[in-house]
C-alpha cells in the first residue's frame, strides 16, 4: 500500500475541512458568547480588587491566612474582591470578601484537574477559556494585588504589567505581597529586564511591594483619592480594547 493509499481522497478531505470549519465558527461564537455574559456579570461590582496567587497553597499556610486578612481589609473598605474562584489563595481571597461587606467574586475556570469552585462566592462566572477570564480579571479590577503563585500568577501578573506599560490599559496599582517570595524576581528585573535595557527604569513604578494588609488598602486609596474609582472616558477607550 502507497502513501497516496493511507491518504483521504480529495472529496473526504474537503468534507472533513468543511466540518473543521463549522465547528470552528461555531468555536468563535461561544467566546463572544462567554465575553458577552461575563460583562453583563460583572458590570455592577465596581469599585473591585483582583487577587491572584497559587491554587495550591494550603489553608494553614501563613500565605493564604495573609491573603484573608487583605482580602476582608478590602472587603470592608468597599471593595469588591475578585479571584479566580479555585482553591489556595483564590479561596482566601474570596473566603475574606465573603466574611467582609462587599462582594466576593469568583472568576471560575473548567480545567481537567486543580481548579474546584471554592465554596466562598457571592457572585460566580464560569469561563472556559483562560485568555477571555483573564481580560474580566484586568478590565473589573481598580487595583491588583498578587500573592505568591505559580505560572499562572506569574502570567496575570506580567500580562496587567504589558497592557500597561503599552497603554493598552489604564495605570492602576499593582501591589505585590510577599516580601521573602517576590524579593528576588523584584531583583533579577532591576537587574537583567533595566539593567540590560529590556524595560526602562520608569517601568519599575507600575510594581509595589507591600506586606502590610493595612498599607495596600491605604495605598489603593491614595491613588485614586484625587481622581475617584470611576474610569475617564479615555480610561473607558482603553478599555475597550484591550
Amino acid at each position: 500500500m502507497g502513501l497516496s493509499d493511507k491518504l483521504p481522497q480529495t472529496s473526504d478531505r474537503y468534507a472533513m475541512m468543511q466540518r473543521f470549519r463549522s465547528r470552528e465558527a461555531w468555536h468563535v461564537l461561544k467566546i463572544m458568547a462567554e465575553f458577552v455574559e461575563s460583562a453583563e456579570e460583572l458590570q455592577g461590582i465596581l469599585p473591585a480588587v483582583s487577587i491572584f496567587g497559587s491554587a495550591r497553597t494550603p489553608r494553614d499556610h501563613p500565605y493564604y491566612h495573609l491573603t484573608e486578612n487583605v482580602a476582608r481589609l478590602l472587603s470592608d473598605s468597599g471593595f469588591s474582591v475578585i479571584s479566580g474562584g479555585g482553591p489556595g489563595i483564590m479561596e482566601a481571597a474570596n473566603k475574606g470578601a465573603f466574611y467582609g461587606r462587599s462582594p466576593s467574586v469568583a472568576l471560575n475556570i473548567v480545567l481537567p484537574h486543580e481548579q474546584k469552585p471554592n465554596e466562598y462566592q457571592d457572585l460566580s462566572v464560569k469561563f472556559n477559556h483562560f485568555f477571555s477570564r483573564k481580560v474580566m480579571l484586568v478590565k473589573h479590577a481598580i487595583a491588583y494585588v498578587v500573592m505568591p503563585g505559580g505560572f499562572g500568577t506569574l502570567d496575570e501578573m506580567f500580562e496587567a504589567l504589558t497592557l500597561i506599560q503599552t497603554g493598552k490599559s489604564r495605570k492602576i496599582p499593582i501591589i505585590l505581597c510577599g516580601q521573602d517570595f517576590w524579593g528576588g524576581l523584584i531583583a533579577w528585573v532591576k537587574e537583567r529586564l533595566v539593567g540590560e535595557g529590556m524595560i526602562s527604569a520608569e517601568d519599575m513604578e507600575l510594581i509595589q511591594l507591600i506586606d502590610d494588609p493595612k498599607q495596600i488598602v491605604e495605598t489603593i486609596f491614595k491613588h485614586y483619592e484625587t481622581r475617584g474609582f470611576a474610569a475617564s472616558p479615555a480610561e473607558r477607550e482603553q478599555l475597550l480594547n484591550l
